[in-house]
């Protein structure tokens, strides 16, 4: 009898316990659940604070920005599609894979630059506000061109050679190798028009000859470059990374390995005539940079402002 009283007696205690803790988990509960809720209600009061205001510049900023995103993102679709509808037309096919159209293109410039030379016998008067939009033009064109040779030659292409894997690398270049040499060409034409419009060639004297010979010879340059030089180094690229994607090389950084393929003569003709090529335009390119660097010198001895 008193065996079975002291059995009983313990087999309640694992109860007592067990009601205990799950009490304290209760109430554990009940404190962050109420926490929860005043978090809740704070932030539910913030909000309405920001709706009343006139204007909440963050939200302003962050709709804006979402929707010009998405609006860029929309005129970028609708141009690719466009643009692959012309690159299956006979036109686009003639003028992009074919040799004609950059004779015709550098053609059209020579009889441009020739005609602005040799046409205007007296220095051109013009109204002032006009004199300061071109003057605008002129400086916009020279001050964006330089700026695109500095960034791309010492900036841009030695940040991401010793920054990414060599055919991300060279992905990238191949992307803006046209656009840059593109856009400089147009740059330094409409620098080198502007300039002889207002320095007709009977007021030449050996200074402004010079700064006409150098932006002549850069204009030139990066024309040549763009149509002559840079299809065959891009075509060079892509044949280049094929093999050594087979060969399991070119994810290094920094370097050039060729790792099994130094063996291969296919591979290393191609090699040496994508370095021959790209030693071509790397050497133009400086050129072009001392040019403008000249005229930049030019520019700054006719500042009055200091």
């Amino acid at each position: 009898m008193c065996v079975r009283t002291v059995v009983g007696t313990e087999s309640s205690k694992p109860v007592a316990v067990y009601n205990n803790q799950q009490n304290k988990f209760q109430k554990a509960k009940e404190k962050y659940m109420k926490l929860h809720d005043e978090m809740v209600a704070k932030e539910l009061e913030i909000i309405e604070e920001r709706k009343s205001q006139t204007v909440f510049i963050p939200e302003l900023a962050d709709d804006i920005l979402r929707a010009s995103t998405i609006n860029y993102s929309s005129l970028l679709k609708v141009l690719s599609k466009y643009y692959e509808a012309i690159q299956q037309t006979k036109i686009f096919k003639v003028l992009f894979y074919t040799t004609q159209p950059a004779h015709v293109i550098m053609i059209a410039a020579v009889l441009c630059v020739t005609s602005a030379l040799v046409s205007t016998t007296e220095r051109t008067h013009v109204g002032h506000s006009q004199s300061r939009a071109t003057s605008f033009i002129y400086l916009a064109s020279f001050v964006m061109h330089l700026g695109a040779q500095v960034w791309m030659t010492f900036v841009s292409g030695l940040s991401l050679y010793f920054a990414l894997p060599r055919h991300t690398f060279g992905e990238v270049q191949r992307i803006l190798f046209p656009r840059y040499f593109t856009i400089n060409a147009c740059l330094s034409f409409t620098t080198l028009l502007i300039f002889v419009k207002y320095h007709p060639i009977h007021t030449w004297n050996t200074e402004i000859a010079i700064q006409v010979g150098a932006m002549f010879s850069a204009f030139f340059l990066e024309l040549l470059i763009r149509l002559y030089l840079t299809p065959p180094l891009l075509q060079l690229i892509v044949q280049k990374n094929t093999l050594e994607r087979a060969a399991g090389v070119g994810n290094e950084i920094g370097v050039h390995n060729p790792g099994p393929l130094k063996h291969c003569p296919h591979y290393l003709k191609i090699h040496q005539a994508f370095r021959r090529v790209h030693v071509y335009i790397a050497m133009g390119n400086m050129l072009t940079m001392g040019c403008t660097v000249l005229h930049l010198h030019y520019i700054a001895s006719k500042l009055c402002i200091l």
